[in-house]
């Protein structure tokens, strides 16, 4: 049962999304209004937060008190590929480091308009070839990343397997954003449950990102890539989000292709609703199972090689 808590939020935030008309949008003026408003967030007790700067990108390392050592969680943030940086995600990351047990790192990839794809797809890839230059074990890192950060995750993870590198241990996606043509059965069917998006503004927001001849592109939208020969992954996603169908269709895929998946659709939630984890239960409840996916996968890698 949904919490009074999440339908408070859920209300709230619909308010707020409701007001806005991406056709007429300044994304400049909202990607500035949304950084600069989430620098009063609170990250975690007891997570140590430093400044950074590694291939080339702005980054944060979090660190919770009595980190394992040498292991780590890479978050791709969100924001449609055109907003979001350290401050907009620094509370859920520094939650998710914590509950993981290990060191999380924030970087700040290139953001569209002003850097299309793929020059997200090529700071993710770079930054993660730069970490195991410095020494990190691809078996102990683990990607994470919400909506378009979860795509490019995804995204990652093609362009490591098919230049036949390492692989990380596992990968966790929160309402990933996996398919930017909008061709998912969910646009219709949750088109009046989201509580945030309707189905008109997506090709609006992708064309920030892409070119129309793009948009079914396996480092675009994932959905449409061959799935085989990937990590582990989990995806957390919300029952009524337009977004729904991209990550069913991709968990469809893994399984077709003999991966490892684990999905699990959250009733009465939305996009992202992780984020809230200050705000309501359901939040706190599910960044603690990412948490101890990623314990899980991590020491399953280790057993593996043993």
């Amino acid at each position: 049962m949904t919490s009074l808590r999440a339908k408070f939020v859920r209300r709230t935030t619909r308010a707020f999304f409701k007001t806005i008309d991406a056709e007429k949008a300044d994304v400049h003026a909202m990607r500035e209004t949304w950084h600069s408003a989430a620098k009063v967030l609170w990250t975690a007790r007891k997570v140590k937060v430093e400044q950074a700067e590694v291939h080339g990108l702005n980054a944060e390392w979090l660190t919770p008190k009595g980190a394992q050592e040498n292991k780590l969680l890479i978050y791709l943030h969100g924001g449609a590929y055109v907003m979001g940086n350290c401050a907009t995600h620094r509370q859920l990351v520094s939650y998710l480091a914590k509950f993981s047990g290990i060191k999380a790192l924030l970087p700040e990839y290139r953001l569209a308009p002003e850097h299309p794809f793929p020059a997200a797809v090529d700071d993710a890839v770079g930054l993660y070839r730069s970490l195991l230059a410095d020494g990190y074990a691809a078996s102990d890192i683990v990607f994470a990343g919400d909506s378009a950060g979860g795509g490019l995750a995804m995204a990652t993870l093609l362009s490591l397997r098919d230049s036949r590198e390492p692989l990380p241990a596992a990968a966790c996606l929160l309402s990933p954003w996996l398919d930017l043509a909008a061709t998912g059965e969910s646009m219709t069917t949750r088109a009046r449950k989201d509580p945030w998006f309707q189905p008109e503004d997506m090709p609006i927001v992708a064309a920030y990102y892409c070119r129309e001849d793009q948009l079914r592109h396996p480092l675009v939208s994932p959905v449409y890539a061959d799935l085989s020969g990937l990590p582990p992954l989990y995806i957390q996603v919300g029952e009524d989000e337009i977004l729904l169908s991209d990550s069913t269709r991709a968990a469809e895929k893994v399984k077709a292709a003999g991966g490892d998946v684990e999905i699990e659709i959250w009733p009465g939630m939305w996009h992202v609703f992780q984020a809230f984890l200050r705000q309501m239960p359901e939040s706190s409840k599910a960044a603690k199972k990412i948490g101890k996916f990623v314990q899980r996968a991590l020491r399953d890698q280790g057993s593996s090689e043993a």
